[in-house]
């Protein structure tokens, strides 16, 4: 049966604490779901732990990044590799709320072209987390809210549900880290395609180093920031 939804994952040495995440997805999703959780490389201590469950659970599926290192890479690679239309990108440190991914989902399926789960969103919340980052972070997300009118507090965070054919027909230009989460907010509000949102509450991981680079990948997210400003393009059909 062709999944309903696609739930892509990208791992970079979790080794076996990448299973109690997976897990929690699973028993927390109802949607018929394919779950592809993409690594850079074959050593990657991430994959023998994958290769468990996808033995066990046929929805698992392990997947090698061939585009370039990097998430942007691993998040472009599961998306082009969905089967379903509506792909749901969710990080592996347990951050997010797995139990909010169905109704991220049904959004897209009700016709918004991105579901972001938003830190930001009244009743929503951040626990943790290094203070710059979530300072710059929450600047950013309202400011493109109430001043680009992008229909999120929060763009940068990068759990969101996508619309497959939306983001196949813009394309996907991000090559350093996490701003793809930016980068589609801010083309579904130059090509004037509807977004939406529900608050969350992200929890800081509890285990593990975080491999986000906030000053090298900066720019990027900069870059993201002012393309939304700019004005209405048209969809080719």
């Amino acid at each position: 049966m062709k999944p309903r939804l696609s739930i892509v994952i990208p791992v970079y040495n979790e080794g076996d604490a990448v299973i109690p995440v997976i897990e929690r997805i699973m028993e927390s999703t109802s949607l018929p779901c394919e779950i592809l959780v993409v690594f850079d490389t074959p050593d990657d201590t991430t994959k023998p732990f994958l290769d468990e469950l996808a033995a066990i659970h046929s929805q698992v599926k392990p997947l090698m990044n061939t585009y370039g290192r990097g998430p942007s890479f691993a998040i472009r690679y599961g998306i082009d590799n969905a089967e379903s239309p509506v792909v749901v990108v969710t990080m592996a440190d347990g951050c997010d709320d797995p139990s909010q991914i169905d109704v991220l989902a049904k959004l897209v399926e009700r016709g918004v072209v991105v579901a972001a789960a938003s830190r930001y969103a009244r009743t929503g919340q951040q626990v943790g987390g290094p203070f710059i980052k979530g300072l710059m972070s929450r600047a950013a997300g309202l400011s493109l809210y109430w001043v680009a009118r992008v229909g999120t507090r929060d763009a940068t965070n990068s759990y969101k549900a996508y619309s497959t054919s939306f983001v196949r027909q813009v394309g996907i230009e991000s090559d350093k880290g996490f701003e793809i989460g930016i980068e589609l907010v801010a083309k579904a509000r130059r090509y004037r395609q509807p977004v939406a949102e529900i608050p969350t509450i992200w929890l800081d991981r509890a285990f593990g180093v975080s491999n986000f680079k906030l000053w090298t990948w900066l720019p990027r997210y900069l870059h993201w920031y002012a393309y939304a400003f700019g004005p209405k393009k048209s969809l080719t059909k």
